[in-house]
């Protein structure tokens, strides 16, 4: 019995509280790197002199494409609407762009509608090395470029995709006019599980704190080093905060009530993101908001594209 209870809880933090499954973790790269050493690589931009346009050619259905030399596996459905920002999804960790699917299609009914699988996920091709949020947010600034050109977008993620959206948006105000973060991982995620749950802690709780520190630093499918951070503005744009209503975490023995504080503390240090920015609890979610309540997550990234196309216009 304290077996299948170390498994659940093991699976629910690791595979949900940032979204990432540790069994298909890479360490051996990520353990002879230092995440902290700044590099070369990190500071090169492939993107930064390239002339953004409108898309000759729109990606219709599941197309791989070429993003600083890598392939990428990119969905898109619905129809482009002129001054309508396009929605991209961002799944969360150890998913793909197939777990958001039927939320891509129910979107897209009134939506131009785009999810991409990052490097290390899905159908796209592995990192070479470790990766950190600017690396991570290139791929994406390469996704847009092609499937987006110059218009606006409104960026949709959950869990760890909801983060990288977060840190991506303040620096590229000039395309992102609009977030949905669907259970985001909060942003002090890492120092929150070592604060909450103690070095001298024991059994699942134990194991709980030592694979999500693991993954934090790298050793996760897509080698990304999730390090904590203040949240920067993006601004007066439109941000929902949507949180899970149903108390998952709680099942960590000792220490999951003040996970679940901890949890909700993140959720809403991301209302500093905007002036604009909102809070809603999905009252029947676990974290899966978008699967345990759809319309929630419709309404709400329909909502903030709406009123991103308004803002567009002067409205």
């Amino acid at each position: 019995m304290l077996r299948k209870m170390k498994a659940s809880v093991l699976a629910a933090l690791c595979c949900t509280v940032v979204g990432t499954g540790i069994a298909a973790a890479q360490p051996a790269s990520a353990a002879d790197w230092d995440p902290f050493a700044s590099s070369n690589a990190s500071k090169w931009d492939p993107f930064a002199s390239a002339t953004r346009h409108a898309p000759a050619h729109p990606i219709f259905g599941t197309k791989k494409i070429k993003v600083a030399g890598r392939s990428v596996n990119v969905s898109c459905s619905g129809r482009p609407a002129k001054g309508r920002p396009v929605v991209i999804l961002l799944h969360g960790g150890g998913d793909s762009l197939e777990k958001t699917a039927a939320l891509q299609k129910t979107l897209s009914r009134k939506n131009r509608v785009c999810s991409y699988d990052r490097l290390g996920a899905g159908a796209s091709d592995k990192p070479e090395g470790p990766q950190s949020f600017s690396s991570t947010g290139k791929i994406l600034s390469g996704v847009l470029d092609r499937v987006a050109g110059d218009g606006p977008v409104v960026l949709a993620g959950h869990s760890l995709g909801g983060l990288i959206a977060a840190r991506y948006a303040p620096d590229h105000r000039d395309r992102v006019k609009g977030l949905v973060l669907m259970d985001a991982t909060p942003p002090t995620m890492s120092g929150d599980i070592s604060k909450t749950i103690p070095e001298s802690a024991k059994g699942p709780a134990a194991d709980v704190r030592a694979q999500n520190l693991a993954i934090f630093q790298g050793q996760n499918p897509e080698q990304l080093v999730i390090n904590d951070g203040k949240v920067r503005s993006a601004g007066d744009i439109p941000v929902e905060v949507i949180r899970h209503g149903q108390p998952y975490l709680a099942a960590i023995p000792t220490y999951g009530p003040e996970l679940e504080k901890a949890w909700a503390a993140g959720q809403r240090k991301w209302l500093a993101l905007s002036s604009r920015s909102r809070l809603t609890t999905a009252a029947k979610s676990g974290h899966y908001i978008y699967v345990d309540q759809p319309e929630i997550a419709v309404q709400a990234i329909e909502r903030v594209t709406s009123q991103a196309a308004r803002h567009a216009h002067g409205a």
